[in-house]
């Protein structure tokens, strides 16, 4: 039976914007850490990279005393928040701007305050926004021109690329869409590196004054080689400046490395702030599954990448919409699939569960002894469809239908889809009317 509140919409479940699911497993293959601005500077600083003398404060009271190191009248602040548009963000009780320009000691503490131990929000982070909790404040310098600069790996190509720009200090994708001729992108030999003819030629074509395209080429040769060492997904500068006085400088840096190396990388993945992400897939990080929250209603425990892709985009093709992106991997125990049901059953908007296993590392009976006693440990009153295939199947089938739990064991995909829209918009209008509602396979 089901008590549930009355105001829940019951279309708020079923919004059109959700996007494609296979998008969404895609990118969790193919991990990234990032690291704070702060902390990329520093890594920048230990490659003899140009970037403005600057510090890192935690506290209003930090952030006047590193003002006073600075020992200049003209700084910048800028929030520590893991997102793009900080410029033009505003902070969860209405301070607009995370990136601020400061003249004093005094005027630092008093802007640290509104911005320390607040949410920003920008364009990237949502509605919710994220926690700024601490503030990078750099010394203030005057660009003669700005460039971007980034170095990727391209995996067409099956090698780096550099992709540079006359027009940096704007958003890159806008020039793309604007003026796409001043993006130009250069392909790396990963063999040969970044040589002095292909620095110097990128240094030159992108505008570079005579008096600084030696060291930029060389400033692009650096980059590369912490691209390499570090086992770097990204490097992104921008603005790449060359000042009045013909430095030439990182202004701002957005570092990303590849997951799959943390084993080598440990000082960098310890620099991994977890506030910056999603609390749940952290937690489904530590229990080794692959979990991403999405905005439908139909919550999905899958064994596989492609097969979880394959799950949500039937839902969708049924009229459904996905809650969330789960891959328990090869091994479904019942352990692993405990951790999966608190992480679905987290969000209020799930109505209904499809569970989609291929039993065959794990057979499907013992898959099935899991899933009925997870299922009575939480006591779960939302309808569950399980479609087990593989080994030993048809006792998995036996005993999810003498278990007397609301588990419906379907052996058809296109079937179980259909069951789980259906039973997803019946426990919706449950819910909306508050009443309770009992289920069968026939509806």
């Amino acid at each position: 039976m089901f008590k549930l509140a009355r105001s829940r919409p019951a279309i708020a479940a079923l919004r059109a914007a959700v996007p494609k699911p296979s998008r969404y497993a895609l990118n969790q293959q193919r991990r990234n850490l990032s690291i704070h601005e702060y902390r990329a500077a520093d890594l920048l600083r230990s490659y003899d990279i140009g970037v403005p003398p600057g510090y890192v404060a935690f506290s209003p009271e930090e952030a006047e005393t590193v003002a006073k190191k600075l020992k200049d009248d003209d700084l910048v602040m800028k929030a520590q928040v893991l997102a793009g548009g900080r410029g033009k963000g505003h902070f969860d009780h209405g301070f607009k701007g995370g990136v601020r320009v400061i003249y004093s000691p005094a005027e630092a503490r008093a802007l640290a305050s509104e911005m320390i131990g607040h949410k920003l929000i920008t364009k990237q982070t949502g509605a919710g926004g994220r926690p700024c909790n601490s503030v990078y404040i750099v010394e203030r310098k005057f660009a003669r021109r700005e460039f971007y600069l980034a170095i990727l790996m391209d995996r067409a190509q099956q090698k780096p690329v550099i992709v540079a720009s006359s027009q940096g200090g704007m958003d890159i994708e806008e020039v793309a869409k604007t003026n796409p001729a001043a993006i130009k992108t250069y392909p790396v030999d990963i063999h040969a590196g970044v040589t002095n003819e292909l620095a110097t030629k990128i240094a030159t074509e992108i505008g570079f004054s005579d008096h600084t395209i030696e060291t930029a080429a060389d400033e692009i040769k650096k980059l590369y080689k912490l691209f390499m060492d570090k086992d770097a997904t990204q490097i992104e500068i921008n603005p790449w400046s060359e000042t009045t006085d013909h430095e030439v400088l990182c202004m701002d840096c957005k570092l990303g490395f590849d997951d799959n190396a943390d084993f080598r990388q440990k000082e960098l993945f310890d620099m991994r702030d977890t506030t910056q992400e999603d609390a749940d897939e952290v937690k489904a990080a530590e229990s080794n599954l692959n979990f991403i929250k999405l905005d439908g209603d139909i919550g999905c425990l899958v064994n596989g990448a492609g097969l979880a892709m394959a799950t949500m985009d039937i839902i969708k093709l049924n009229g459904g919409s996905p809650a969330n992106f789960l891959d328990v991997g090869g091994g479904a125990t019942p352990a692993a699939i405990q951790k999966a049901f608190e992480l679905i059953t987290s969000d209020p908007k799930v109505s209904a569960i499809f569970v989609n296993i291929f039993g065959g590392i794990v057979r499907c009976d013992a898959i099935a002894t899991g899933l009925i006693q997870v299922v009575q440990n939480m006591n779960l009153r939302i309808p569950i469809i399980a479609r087990l295939q593989g080994t030993n199947m048809e006792a998995a089938h036996k005993l999810i239908n003498e278990s007397g739990m609301k588990i419906f064991s379907i052996d058809d995909l296109q079937n179980a889809a259909e069951k789980s829209v259906q039973f997803s918009k019946l426990v919706k209008i449950a819910r909306d009317i508050d009443v309770g509602v009992e289920f069968n396979l026939g509806i």
